[in-house]
């Protein structure tokens, strides 16, 4: 089963939070208090998010976290990427040499176009999409197959 880490999904939550409240700085305490995510939790992502570019940190006596864009700009694909790393569904989508098949697999350019359609997907839904009521999500989000086509590594 292909799941996300509890860490996204947290991370996603904390920025939902974010992104409804507008252009709001946050302290991380005030957002672990109104999400029920423990401190140390809160903490550690945000900090990650921070490294991504994702949120910006102001220090001081009014510092906190802010969201970096609109929440229109941030897909969920770059929430995973700076949580957990790159998607990639085999080793072989990460980086090939991990894989001890690769001189003779005959199904990795298949598993890079999969790889390659839910990295798309993921980028297609944004961080505004996933704090829109369910009732007002899009049924069906389009995705372009020439956007499928294998990348070159």
């Amino acid at each position: 089963m292909l799941r996300i880490s509890k860490l996204t999904d947290y991370a996603i939550i904390l920025l939902g939070q974010m992104a409804r409240a507008g252009e709001q700085t946050f302290a991380a305490a005030e957002l672990a208090d109104q999400t029920s995510i423990a401190m140390p939790t809160t903490s550690k992502i945000l900090k990650a998010l921070a490294r991504a570019g994702i949120v910006t940190s102001t220090r001081g006596a009014r510092g906190g976290y802010a969201l970096a864009q609109k929440p229109e700009h941030t897909s969920v694909a770059r929430i995973i990427d700076a949580i957990e790393g790159p998607i990639a569904l085999t080793e072989c989508s990460a980086e090939q040499a991990l894989c001890q098949q690769s001189s003779s697999c005959d199904v990795r350019s298949h598993w890079n176009v999969i790889n390659r359609a839910v990295q798309t997907a993921l980028e297609s839904v944004s961080l505004a999409d996933m704090i829109r009521p369910v009732s007002a999500a899009p049924a069906e989000v389009p995705i372009s197959l020439a956007r499928l086509q294998p990348q070159p590594r």
